[in-house]
């Protein structure tokens, strides 16, 4: 989920669905409650622990922390990769990008369902939704004030939990790509520089700030939207998955815009390098499903 996370155009949701933790994953979120804290105040006695330790198994937190942990792991390595991909070679890239995105949504066909108006009417809001979206261009310039970065964190964790919608696409037309790219590079850089002296304790703060605020936005985010996604499918299971599928076709849009956008000349070599990096993209989730299409979760 943190390597899909990382790049525009993928969704982390989309790597939770076709693994089969989506819903596990959503419910947890929305069963988080701080007034789990209070059982902290009395962890000195025996009584104390055993009941913290009861509500954060009921809440699912020893599953969110491995995950956690491996998102953000993920997050930081392959930012820095899907950087230097992007600057190399773009249009491939988006190809892979393509790739994967078109693959995903052949997977997950099976929960897809027309039987009412009311799900063709998902799939319609879904589909244009996600072509409308992914056909804006951010800003040439744009503001990096903290108010600004805490919004963008929590448009960037909603885009992240919804299969279809990547949260690095979101933060590409916000405007916010590039900055927080550099800076969470820069920061991580700056905590082993800390370490071996090479960087000041200001610059670690100036942009750890940044680092915390949009955290504490996504958290925000995460919060609320994910009773929202909870709620819609208990209620409104086939709607709401064929929505989602819908827009995961939608967003094809982008990488395809990209891929022409960012070629030259077309001939047999530029030809088959895209097709084989759609290819790559769409047979490493072609794979993955079918390693994780018996997994119970």
């Amino acid at each position: 989920m943190g390597a899909a996370d990382s790049v525009p155009g993928v969704s982390g949701g989309t790597i939770a669905f076709i693994t089969g933790i989506y819903e596990r994953l959503i419910s947890a979120i929305a069963t988080l409650d701080p007034r789990a804290a209070r059982h902290l105040l009395r962890i000195h006695r025996t009584s104390g622990r055993q009941a913290l330790v009861r509500r954060l198994l009921a809440m699912d937190v020893p599953f969110l922390i491995v995950l956690g942990s491996g998102v953000m792991t993920a997050l930081v390595l392959v930012s820095r990769v899907m950087h230097a991909a992007l600057n190399g070679a773009r249009a491939l890239t988006f190809a892979f990008f393509f790739g994967l995105i078109a693959a995903s949504a052949v997977v997950l066909y099976e929960n897809v369902s027309f039987g009412t108006i009311g799900r063709i009417g998902a799939a319609v809001a879904g589909f244009g939704l996600a072509f409308l979206v992914s056909g804006v261009t951010a800003g040439a310039t744009q503001s990096h004030a903290l108010p600004i970065l805490f919004v963008t964190g929590a448009i960037m964790i909603t885009a992240m939990i919804l299969p279809g919608i990547s949260g690095a696409f979101m933060l590409l037309l916000l405007g916010q790509y590039d900055h927080l790219t550099t800076v969470l590079k820069r920061f991580v850089d700056s905590l082993l520089g800390l370490v071996t002296g090479d960087a000041s304790f200001g610059l670690v703060v100036d942009l750890g700030t940044t680092v915390v605020v949009v955290g504490i936005g996504a958290m925000v985010g995460l919060l609320s939207f994910a009773r929202v996604i909870r709620w819609a499918l208990a209620n409104y299971r086939a709607a709401t998955l064929t929505f989602l599928v819908s827009l995961m076709v939608g967003a094809l849009r982008l990488p395809v815009e990209e891929v022409l956008d960012n070629t030259a000349a077309w001939g047999p070599t530029t030809t088959g390098l895209t097709v084989l990096a759609a290819g790559v993209g769409a047979g490493a989730v072609l794979v993955l499903d079918h390693y994780t299409g018996s997994l119970s979760y």
